[in-house]
């Protein structure tokens, strides 16, 4: 046996996150490991990973032996290696650095930089990488990069790789390319714990399934191949029989916002041109690369326009800055909200306020009382686990999307760009943000859906514009956007 984990739990003051779990894991499996934001699941492989200390109690052994890492370098010298869901690399440094960085090969008191490269190579090569250990970090794609932080495991001889939320960032094709890493892995015997969101993937990748609730261990299932709605209901403790609610048609059919051979400086995107209407959520597909989040930036003003032309409510607009588009009720929820949407060492009601000035001061001087009385009034209106003081770190992901929505939609925008508004977050938070946005449909708020999930561009859209290398290879209506029809035009 690889891992065996005995009566494992954490208390947080009088907050128990994780209480008397047990679980296996054998060489050459893939257990997934399931559960709600706040389930614990992050707690669990913190522990393992020697991230955390477990509870007075709890046993742990490693390859027959017993295991108690006291910190993160212990576990890596065991052999058990923490991918985390965002990716640690330094950008400056080449693929090889990164994977050797602090630990480097020396000669003759000298980096051995053909020793650190040659190796780097040979474990690029076992995941099936064509890629120079040389390039630097930052001309990687994000699929790449977490492939790197898999090679720094491997590098140091990890039989067991925890994997949280390794396909948050990815597309369709990068997602089949690392299900194939780890069935070659797998079969070299090393271990995985799968941490994920996305459920249709565990019948994929996943041999067993243990599923976290409220921080015990609810489920333990000797097979993955197992209906959806059956891991909904062990996560939440209830059926959950529609995660797609009911969308409304658009309000009306003259465009509020009309993109015309829109084309960006970098060639990321080029000659992109669409309309979306009042209460139309229009759905942006492809996989990672295609120029997706740079188009939506361009339109929040947050990213510059080389040419084309963008017009709002019947008048065209020069955005050149995220301030333009606000003041023309163009907003928008960024893919990465923990790095663009929130500051998060600031309470809930500064988060709010930050993007709410013109509401919240008056005669030049800011009303604390009144930043305090609107931030609860959004986390009563959304449904926010947390308090308006409360710092919004301290937030689950779901409830962190939520503060980022919030602060928005309190401008009564025109138009709400939302793009990967579920990545990372749990089944019941997603289902919370869809309601949100047939509510913002239904208001007449034009929203633009951007996401790597297939499944929740199609669920949502009344359109799916799909784009491929930057540029749009087409518009479905909502009858004609299929998953194959889709990816047919994202790979072209």
């Amino acid at each position: 046996m690889t891992l065996s984990i005995r009566n494992v739990g954490k208390t947080y003051g009088d907050i128990a996150v994780l209480r008397d779990v047990n679980l296996d894991v054998q060489p050459g499996e893939v257990v997934a490991l399931l559960g709600e934001n706040g389930a614990g699941k992050s707690t669990l492989s913190a522990i393992i990973a020697g991230v955390i200390q477990p509870d007075p109690g709890a046993t742990m052994t490693w390859q027959g032996r017993p295991y108690a890492p006291r910190a993160p370098g212990d576990a890596l010298a065991a052999g058990i290696g923490l991918i985390h869901q965002e990716l640690r690399l330094l950008p400056e440094l080449s693929i090889a650095e990164n994977i050797f960085v602090g630990r480097m090969p020396m000669k003759r008191w000298r980096i051995d930089r053909e020793a650190m490269n040659a190796i780097a190579g040979q474990q690029l090569h076992r995941l099936g990488l064509d890629i120079a250990p040389t390039e630097s970090v930052r001309n990687l794609p994000v699929a790449a990069q977490q492939q790197v932080e898999i090679v720094k495991a491997l590098v140091r001889d990890a039989r067991l790789l925890l994997l949280d939320e390794p396909t948050a960032a990815l597309g369709a094709a990068e997602t089949d390319r690392l299900f194939e890493q780890i069935e070659r892995l797998k079969r070299d015997g090393v271990a995985f714990l799968y941490i994920s969101h996305r459920l249709d993937e565990i019948a994929r990748v996943a041999d067993r399934v243990v599923v976290l609730r409220d921080g015990r261990q609810v489920a333990a299932h000797d097979t993955a191949q197992l209906p959806v709605e059956r891991l909904i209901q062990d996560m939440v403790g209830r059926s959950v029989d529609r995660i797609f609610p009911d969308i409304p048609a658009p309000a009306s059919d003259q465009p509020v916002l009309v993109v015309r051979d829109l084309t960006a400086p970098s060639g990321a995107f080029a000659d992109v041109s669409f309309t979306v209407r009042p209460g139309e959520v229009f759905g942006i597909a492809g996989i990672v690369g295609a120029g997706r989040t740079e188009l939506v930036r361009a339109i929040a003003g947050a990213d510059p326009i080389g040419s084309g032309v963008i017009e709002i409510a019947g008048d065209r607009a020069v955005l050149t800055q995220p301030h333009d588009a606000i003041a023309r009720g163009v907003v928008m929820v960024p893919e990465d909200r923990k790095r663009q949407g929130l500051i998060l060492d600031h309470t809930i009601a500064d988060n709010l306020s930050y993007a709410n000035f013109d509401r919240i001061v008056r005669r030049g001087w800011f009303s604390q009382a009144t930043a305090l009385r609107d931030a609860a009034e959004s986390l009563e209106r959304l449904a926010v686990k947390g308090h308006a003081e409360q710092a919004a770190g301290s937030l689950s992901g779901g409830n962190q999307q939520k503060i980022v929505i919030a602060k928005w939609i309190a401008r009564s925008p025109r138009i709400i760009i939302m793009d990967e508004p579920t990545r990372g977050i749990d089944v019941g938070a997603r289902a919370a943000i869809y309601d949100l946005i047939a509510l913002l449909v239904r208001q007449g708020v034009a929203v633009i859906v951007v996401s790597s999930d297939l499944e929740e561009v199609l669920g949502l859209s009344h359109r799916v514009m799909v784009l491929s290398r930057g540029r749009s290879r087409g518009i479905l209506d909502r009858h004609e956007a299929t998953g194959p029809r889709v990816m047919e035009l994202a790979t072209t």
